[in-house]
């Protein structure tokens, strides 16, 4: 389906959107950048593109880390340079340019004057409806794209992709599988390192430590949740664990001359590895 010759670009994106969304785009990475490298390479912005889809052409397309001009929002203002006030009643394009801003780097103004647009608009829409979208619109506002974690945004997003009348079956049962399959993993891995720090007992060898290796782990579980990053969540997790202990024994345990012998050491590390 991604890599059909026949469907249109604004079908592809819509795809594109609901794989990422949906938490099984690392199933499908070259065959999403190859679509997008293309609509970078030759797409040409049509000035009667709607704002939905200029937006979430422009976000899927910074996301992957093409930059793309965001002059291409200058055919949403009107002749005195705001955004023309007709876009606030398509709720749903307002959404889609709000996800896009949030992409914005220093200096781009006009992405600027678009938050503060469609989140003042936005703002307005959830007090007057009750529908699904709106729904999408509050917890946007309180959480973008841009700032989640991949994971609880995938779960949540299961919800809002069947909602929604167009979703694609298949696409939905893989992301649930995958979802339940990689819960499994994730399990199993969090099993394995609680049996590796239970072996250390340091509950009892250092009672005044936290436990805080479920905590570490779910830090990591942030960043890496593919299945193929088994073994840097399984190393990161125990190096933030271990540095959480030592900085319990500095800031409750050890004594002043201690700690002043404890960062000398740590000085002359430092000097020697830099």
């Amino acid at each position: 389906m991604l890599m059909a010759a026949d469907d249109d670009s604004a079908q592809k994106l819509l795809l594109i959107d609901a794989i990422q969304r949906l938490g099984v785009a690392y199933h499908f990475e070259s065959e999403i950048d190859e679509v997008l490298k293309h609509m970078f390479d030759g797409s040409v912005v049509s000035a009667e593109e709607d704002v939905y889809t200029a937006s979430l052409r422009f976000r899927l397309l910074r996301q992957q880390g093409y930059h793309v001009s965001c002059d291409l929002f200058n055919n949403f203002k009107d002749n005195e340079g705001n955004f023309k006030e007709s876009l606030s009643s398509d709720v749903r394009g307002m959404l889609s340019l709000y996800e896009a801003t949030h992409f914005r780097v220093h200096g781009e103004d006009i992405l600027d004057e678009a938050l503060a647009f469609t989140t003042t608009h936005l703002q307005s829409a959830t007090k007057h409806s009750s529908n699904p979208l709106a729904e999408q619109v509050v917890h946007a506002l309180k959480q973008p794209i841009r700032k989640g974690l991949p994971r609880l945004e995938a779960r949540h997003y299961f919800s809002v992709y069947q909602a929604d009348d167009s979703h694609n079956k298949a696409l939905l049962k893989l992301a649930k599988l995958d979802f339940n399959l990689l819960q499994k993993l994730h399990q199993k891995e969090l099993s394995d390192i609680s049996a590796w720090w239970k072996d250390l007992d340091f509950a009892h060898k250092l009672p005044f430590a936290r436990d805080r290796v479920v905590e570490c782990y779910f830090w990591i579980l942030g960043v890496y949740f593919e299945p193929q990053f088994f073994f840097a969540r399984r190393i990161l997790t125990k190096v933030i664990a271990m540095t959480s202990i030592i900085d319990d024994i500095y800031d409750v345990y050890g004594t002043l001359e201690e700690l002043e012998l404890f960062t000398e050491a740590v000085e002359r590390f430092n000097s020697y590895t830099s």
